[in-house]
């Protein structure tokens, strides 16, 4: 297979590529004060460009990787009307560089704010631009465009306008998350008591800003236009968008379904509201139809790009990230976090966990990267087709978790990385989608020295099967419950109990155990079956690929593991670790730095 390798270590530039709705979209790094933010920046077809451009301010957290499609989207439907977008990541999070853990983050991100229109305009030449902000994002555009930034519209969706409401919602997320583990809820760090929600961590200096913030109490008007797409479930901007009508601001109000499916719900069940990308586009529409001709044509500058590399710390633990399109047809999206001064050895790929974006849910994999770099692999985190920031295929859905063709991203980014270091130790690790990504490409004959399972709860799916192979872990997980027989006895009774799915329980785990031994006693007769996990382990043993298996305590993939594996699990030599404090997806830090510790040791 041909590798286009279009970053080198003497040209850091990365070239744009096809955008779904024409134009082009390329990778960025440009600067906001000592920080360094990554973006996209998505650009019409010459013909097309309008004079106005639109920055894009996403939410903070568990939502901003929920809603990463939504944006995606957003900033598709901009250039379909002509307009040059640029999305980006706030600093301290996503791609972007690191920041002190005790720094105040909303006065950073406002500042990042500013730095994005700057970048738009100086890349662009855009007359006019508008910011598109949500939730958290939305209160970080309002206040910015408040400060004189010379923004001329505002979108906002499902927008926070008031910061101590808000930090109430994310204490209910720790606590609902189970705030009681390490790592979750409210805990002591340098500075004070920081907020994790979801993984994602607020400083103590950020909470006392957030709590002093309210739209309410702004003394300028933030734009002279404003869009307001509310929430249909719990719309809290009316009241604010008729103050800013009475203020002489041209307000639209909208209230659209879905916006807590598209950014409160796990990115592989997010939606974007068609509605929503209606509003938006015909109300950018009105906007770019409405510039002066003069200006329009005025719009033409186009900057020289800045260096597609990030440098993070000094001396021999100094490091850089690039992003990198991993396959001839740029479709294949990744940034590879690698040492500068020495060439590595080892190399690692992380897969993405679900249809969470490269980055991981609450950056772990970012933060596992840039460790690992510092020790001296090289490191990429990717996306598989139709994921994160990847292309989708043609006739392929978005955000397919388990799409047929994922094997060959996983063998494009192994050539990729063979390409890039030689004949290096390569290990593939996934969380639970990208873990059955990685047992496949294993099995597949990929060219890999070592794998990390990470919560998997899937090892097959033959296609008799279908997702009810997915199902198993369900079943277990369902079966380990355990209920008082008075309880069980009312619920009956009550008639809320659901007699067909029961049965269909008890009857997988009885399949699933009479499978289990007839795949035990047709492995001691050295009788193959089709879709045997043991055997799996066995040939990947004999080709001497190690075999690493994580799981948080009381996984079902831990039991789906005994069930599938038997006795070939301790034979083959896996290696099988268990995390007392993980949840499924690690949603807090604690146990991500355990993981990290792991795949160092």
């Amino acid at each position: 297979m041909s590798v286009v390798e279009p970053v080198s270590s003497d040209s850091p530039q990365i070239h744009a590529r096809p955008g779904r709705s024409g134009g082009t979209e390329e990778p960025v790094y440009f600067d906001s004060g000592d920080q360094r933010l990554f973006g996209w920046l998505h650009r019409p077809a010459p013909g097309d460009a309008a004079s106005l451009g639109l920055v894009i301010c996403g939410p903070f957290g568990y939502e901003a990787v929920c809603g990463h499609r939504a944006m995606r989207s957003c900033a598709e439907a901009a250039v379909a009307a002509g307009l040059p977008v640029l999305r980006f990541d706030y600093a301290g999070t996503g791609d972007s560089a690191e920041v002190a853990p005790e720094c105040d983050e909303f006065e950073l991100w406002l500042r990042d704010v500013a730095a994005a229109v700057s970048e738009l305009r100086r890349c662009t030449g855009v007359a006019r631009v508008g910011l598109l902000g949500f939730r958290l994002g939305a209160l970080l555009a309002t206040v910015a465009a408040s400060r004189g930034l010379g923004v001329d519209a505002l979108v906002l969706v499902a927008p926070v306008l008031e910061g101590r409401r808000y930090l109430r919602e994310l204490r209910a997320m720790a606590l609902a998350g189970g705030a009681a583990a390490p790592g979750g809820g409210e805990r002591g760090v340098a500075g004070g008591r920081a907020l994790e929600a979801g993984g994602h961590l607020l400083s103590a200096a950020t909470i006392a800003r957030l709590s002093q913030t309210d739209v309410l109490a702004l003394a300028e008007r933030p734009a002279s236009d404003l869009l307001i797409i509310d929430r249909d479930d719990l719309p809290a901007a009316r009241g604010w968008s008729e103050v800013m009508s009475r203020d002489g601001v041209r307000t639209r109000y909208l209230v659209v379904p879905g916006l807590v499916r598209m950014m409160m719900t796990r990115a592989m069940h997010a939606a974007t509201p068609p509605a929503m990308i209606a509003a938006l586009r015909d109300w950018l529409g009105e906007l770019a139809k409405a510039t002066p001709p003069a200006v329009a044509r005025a719009a033409v500058a186009a900057a020289q790009p800045r260096a597609a590399e990030l440098l993070l710390g000094g001396g021999p633990a100094r490091l850089r990230e690039r992003p990198v399109f991993l396959d001839p047809q740029r479709m294949l999206f990744g940034v590879i976090a690698e040492p500068v001064d020495r060439k590595p050895q080892r190399a690692l790929i992380l897969l993405n966990a679900g249809a969470d974006v490269h980055s991981g849910a609450g950056a772990m994999y970012v933060v596992i990267a840039r460790r690992l770099a510092r020790e001296g692999y090289g490191v990429l985190r990717m996306d598989l087709a139709g994921l994160g920031d990847s292309a989708t295929r043609a006739g392929r859905p978005d955000d397919e978790v388990f799409p047929p063709q994922a094997l060959e991203d996983v063998r494009a980014a192994v050539d990729f990385m063979h390409s890039r270091y030689g004949s290096v130790e390569l290990t593939l690790a996934g969380l639970c989608s990208g873990a059955y990504h990685v047992l496949r490409a294993a099995v597949a004959g990929v060219a890999v020295n070592r794998i990390v399972m990470v919560n998997p709860q899937a090892f097959s799916w033959p296609e008799s099967h279908g997702p009810g192979e997915l199902q198993l872990a369900d079943v277990i997980r369902e079966g380990s419950r355990r209920r008082p027989l008075l309880g069980r006895v009312k619920q009956l009774l009550s008639g809320r109990a659901n007699l067909r799915s029961a049965a269909r329980v008890h009857g997988l785990r009885a399949r699933m155990v009479i499978e289990s031994a007839a795949r035990a006693a047709a492995r001691r007769l050295h009788i193959r079956l089709a879709n045997d996990l043991g055997w799996e382990l066995h040939d990947l043993s004999a080709r001497r690929v190690r075999v690493v298996f994580i799981f948080g305590r009381g996984d079902p993939g831990i039991e789906l593991l005994r069930v599938q594996g038997g006795a070939a699990v301790r034979r083959c030599g896996c290696q099988v670790h268990i995390i007392d404090t993980a949840d499924h997806t690690l949603t807090s830090s604690a146990p991500r730095a355990q993981l990290a510790q792991l795949l160092t040791d």
